[in-house]
C-alpha cells in the first residue's frame, strides 16, 4: 500500500489548493516544499527593519477574494482577515487629480472626465454579470459554459488588445491610462491580442470585491490554507526539495506546482518525448525588479485621494505605460518604467511599528535582468509624490535573479509563470485540452503555467486536482 495517495510538489497557493481539493475527496496527501517556509508567492518577512512586515512577492489579492474555490473554504476560521483600502486603485497624473478605480461604478466613471458615460457602457454590463464571468473565466479550458451570454459579452471585449479596446471606447487619456495600468499586470505589450482580458478582469474585480490586502501580510493566506489542509488530514514538509521524481515514495499521483522548466528537470525521463519537446517551447515573459521601503511617514502624494488607495499605478499616460511595457518585452530597460506601488501600512498598522510606514513596488524589466532599477523606480514615485526620497529610512531590492533564487517558479523574474501571449493566455503550458495532465497518467501540473494562469486564486490547483480525481474515479 502507498503511504500517500497523492504528493504535491510545491506549496504555492495552487499547490495548496490541489492538496486541499484531494484531501476533501478523502485522499491522503503530502505536500513537499523545497523552501524553509511554505507559501510560494504569498510569503511575508521582515526584510528591512525589525517589526516591518513586507510581502516578498504578491501583495494585493482581488482574485483570492473572487476565487470560486477559496470562497468555499473556511479560511477566516484560521485567522485570515481581509483589509479593504477605501480606494482599491489610483492612477495619478502629473497635473491633474488621479483616475480612480473604486467599488462604485459611477464614482469611478466620474473620475474619468469626458469618458464617464463610455466607461459605464463598457464596464457596467460586465459588473452586473460579475459572478457568472469570474466563474467562467477562472474555469478550466474545456467546459460547457453555465452562463454563455455573460461569457460572450466579456469575450467580445476581452479578445481585443488593450490599445484596440481603449481607442475604440474612449476619447480622453484618463480612461485609457486606467485600462493601460490594469492590463500591464499581464507583463505583455498592450498591443497583444486578448491582452485586454486581464485588465478587464482586474478592473471588474475592483468593483465587485475590491483589491484587498491580508492583515499582517500575505503569508496569512498560506497559513490559512495550510491549517485547513492539516485539518483535513493532509501533511506538509518544508525544507524538502525534490530533485527527481524517483526520490518520491510510491503514490497514485504526483501533482507539480512548478513551471515547465522545473517539471522537465524533475520528471523529464518519465514524460513522453513529444510532450517534453512541447514543454521546452514554453515561453517565459519579462521579469520584475522589486523594492521594499521603510518610511518615516506616509507617502507625500500630491493629491490626497492617493493616500486612500491601496495600490497605485505610476506611469502617467497610456502612451507612457505602453512604451515601458513594450521596451521590457523587447529586452530594453525603460528609463521611465511603469511602477506598481502598494502602501499596506496606511490601512494595516500591524505591518510596521508606530512612526514607521512600509511600501512595496516593482517594475517590469527584461527576463533575467541584473540592472539596478532603484533610481528609475524612485524617480517615478517622486514624480507623483514630491519629497518621497526624504522619507526613506531603509530599502531592500530584489533583482530577477534574487527573485528566482527565492522562488524557482519565477524564471527570469517572471511573476506570471509564463508569457501572456495570445496562445499562452488560452493554451498553457502546451496546446492541449487537458493542460493539467503531463502526458502520462499519474503526473500532473497545477502551477500558474496552467489555465487560468497567474494570480492568487488557487484555481489551477483546483482544476488539476479535479483531473486527478477524474482519472482515478
Amino acid at each position: 500500500m502507498n503511504e500517500y495517495d497523492a504528493i504535491v510538489v510545491g506549496s504555492g497557493p495552487n499547490g495548496l489548493a490541489a492538496g486541499i481539493r484531494l484531501a476533501e475527496a478523502g485522499w491522503k496527501v503530502l505536500v513537499r516544499e523545497a523552501a524553509a517556509q511554505y507559501g510560494g508567492g504569498v510569503r511575508s518577512a521582515e526584510l528591512t527593519l525589525p517589526g516591518c512586515i513586507h510581502d516578498i512577492c504578491s501583495a494585493v489579492h482581488p482574485l483570492a477574494l473572487a476565487s470560486p474555490f477559496f470562497r468555499t473554504l473556511p479560511l477566516a476560521r484560521y485567522g485570515l482577515e481581509w483589509v479593504h483600502p477605501p480606494i482599491p486603485l489610483a492612477h495619478p497624473f502629473d497635473d491633474a487629480p488621479p483616475a480612480l478605480l473604486t467599488r462604485g461604478l459611477d464614482e469611478t466613471a466620474e473620475s474619468l472626465g469626458p469618458d464617464a458615460d463610455a466607461y459605464r457602457r463598457l464596464i457596467g454590463p460586465l459588473v452586473r454579470d460579475w459572478e457568472a464571468i469570474v466563474r467562467e473565466v477562472l474555469g478550466p479550458v474545456l467546459h460547457r459554459p453555465r452562463s454563455p451570454i455573460a461569457l460572450a459579452l466579456f469575450g467580445l471585449r476581452a479578445i481585443r488588445s488593450t490599445r484596440g479596446l481603449v481607442e475604440r471606447a474612449f476619447r480622453g487619456d484618463r480612461a485609457r491610462a486606467l485600462l493601460a495600468g490594469l492590463s500591464a499586470h499581464s507583463l505583455a505589450p498592450l498591443e497583444t491580442p486578448a491582452n485586454a482580458a486581464i485588465g478587464l478582469l482586474l478592473g471588474l474585480a475592483g468593483h465587485a470585491v475590491g483589491w484587498p490586502i491580508a492583515r499582517a501580510g500575505s503569508q496569512r493566506i498560506a497559513d490559512a490554507l495550510v491549517a485547513h489542509l492539516r485539518a483535513l488530514g493532509g501533511e506538509i514538509e518544508t525544507g524538502a526539495p525534490v530533485g527527481s521524481i524517483d526520490e518520491l515514495p510510491p503514490t497514485r499521483a504526483v501533482v507539480f506546482d512548478v513551471t515547465p522548466r522545473q517539471l522537465i528537470d524533475i520528471a523529464g525521463p518519465r514524460l513522453p518525448a513529444r510532450y517534453r519537446r512541447k514543454l521546452q517551447r514554453f515561453r517565459y515573459g519579462p521579469g520584475v525588479f522589486k523594492i521594499d521601503w521603510v518610511l518615516d511617514g506616509p507617502v507625500p502624494w500630491r493629491f490626497e485621494e492617493c493616500n486612500l488607495a491601496g495600490t497605485l499605478h505610476l506611469g502617467g499616460s497610456f502612451e507612457e505605460v505602453s512604451r515601458a511595457e513594450r521596451l521590457a518585452w523587447e529586452g530594453v530597460h525603460p528609463d521611465r518604467p511603469f511602477v506598481l506601488f502598494v502602501q499596506p501600512s496606511n490601512f494595516d498598522r500591524t505591518r510596521a511599528p508606530d512612526g514607521y510606514h512600509i511600501a512595496w513596488a516593482y517594475c517590469h524589466v527584461p527576463s533575467g535582468s541584473t540592472v539596478d532599477m532603484t533610481a528609475a523606480i524612485e524617480a517615478q514615485v517622486e514624480r507623483f509624490a514630491p519629497g518621497f526620497r526624504d522619507r526613506i529610512l531603509a530599502r531592500r531590492t530584489m533583482t530577477t535573479a534574487e527573485l528566482e533564487l527565492h522562488n524557482p517558479n519565477l524564471v527570469g523574474g517572471d511573476v506570471a509563470a509564463g508569457a501572456n501571449t495570445f496562445r499562452q493566455l488560452v493554451f498553457r503550458p502546451v496546446p492541449t485540452l487537458a493542460p493539467y495532465r503531463a502526458g502520462v497518467k499519474g503526473i500532473y501540473m497545477c502551477s500558474a503555467s496552467t489555465p487560468p494562469g497567474g494570480g492568487v486564486h488557487g484555481m489551477c490547483g483546483f482544476h488539476a486536482a479535479d483531473a486527478v480525481l477524474s482519472d482515478f474515479d
